[in-house]
């Protein structure tokens, strides 16, 4: 990163180079961190987020789900955002906010203080793929998704994404872009960090909520294709659905609808009738040009 870029740290604006953490702090030696992450657009008027409202919404039930306590309202951390954004001039990018025990935790396990918490205004640049959607491959991984019953998978915690590591790990070794994960049952769930649509008979179906991430890029897929007349379903989503599945896409922060041109050994011509539709009205909303849904965004002037 730049240097002169600048880290919102419990209320003090530092350079980037100093937002660190001890080793032995519990967040880093125990896992115990958890992050929310949406999109910075430039519209009309200057910055907007991309429903901002939403994930500090989820930022604030992952605290709740992990039994961890936040030092800092909603409206401190839209301010704590508002002053980041201004100080690194940032235009199209990333806001990454990082929720932490910066205390060392050497044999303590369970700790009652409030949580540390960064916030980090990310520009884009090559490195970092935003709106850029091109056809990808996937596997089915042989690794499933973590159950509920052992972590709370809807907290959006660090920890849950060493499970998310080994799914793309495991693709990328045997030659594809991501891994999709079964989870215990044999269903769908999601990718590393995508989440999974498929298309069959003109309908859209994805995997329901509970075993996946609450995804904010799931939910507005979901709640403005019927803008465009799609029909939408949540339900569970069998390994042979996905196999026969006519198109399908992953979405994430970082870009909306990604279609998948490869399947294991199955191809797809990409993007597909309605994969097609639906990048193009999540392009239209993301680039201020549907105003159905320009209350999705906020400003941060």
């Amino acid at each position: 990163m730049n240097n002169d870029s600048k880290v919102w740290l419990n209320g003090n604006l530092i350079p980037w180079s100093e937002a660190t953490a001890p080793l032995l702090s519990h967040g880093f030696s125990r896992g115990s961190a958890f992050f929310e992450v949406f999109g910075i657009h430039v519209g009309p008027e200057g910055p907007m987020a991309f429903r901002m409202n939403q994930h500090l919404k989820r930022l604030m039930g992952s605290a709740e789900l992990l039994e961890m306590e936040l030092a800092y309202s909603t409206e401190e951390i839209v301010a704590a955002v508002k002053t980041t954004v201004a100080a690194n001039n940032l235009g199209r990018g990333l806001i990454k906010m990082l929720a932490y025990w910066g205390e060392e935790a050497i044999i303590n396990l369970v700790l009652d203080s409030k949580l540390d918490l960064a916030v980090f205004a990310i520009p884009q640049s090559d490195d970092l793929k935003l709106d850029r959607a091109s056809s990808i491959s996937a596997c089915v991984s042989k690794w499933r998704k973590i159950h509920p019953a052992t972590v709370p998978v809807a907290a959006k915690a660090c920890s849950n994404y060493l499970n998310g590591y080994l799914v793309r790990k495991d693709a990328n070794n045997r030659g594809f872009d991501i891994g999709i994960a079964l989870d215990t049952d044999g269903f769908l769930a999601e990718g590393s960090i995508e989440s999974v649509f498929i298309v069959k008979d003109g309908i859209l179906k994805t995997p329901p909520l509970g075993r996946i991430l609450s995804s904010i890029t799931r939910m507005s897929i979901l709640e403005a294709v019927a803008s465009i007349g799609i029909p939408a379903r949540e339900g569970p989503i069998s390994a042979e659905e996905l196999s026969e599945a006519d198109e399908i896409f992953t979405c994430h922060t970082g870009i909306k609808v990604e279609p998948i041109a490869r399947l294991e050994d199955r191809e797809f011509e990409t993007p597909g009738p309605v994969t097609g539709q639906v990048m193009q009205l999540m392009n239209d909303i993301i680039e201020f040009k549907d105003e159905r849904f320009m209350d999705w965004f906020q400003p941060l002037t």
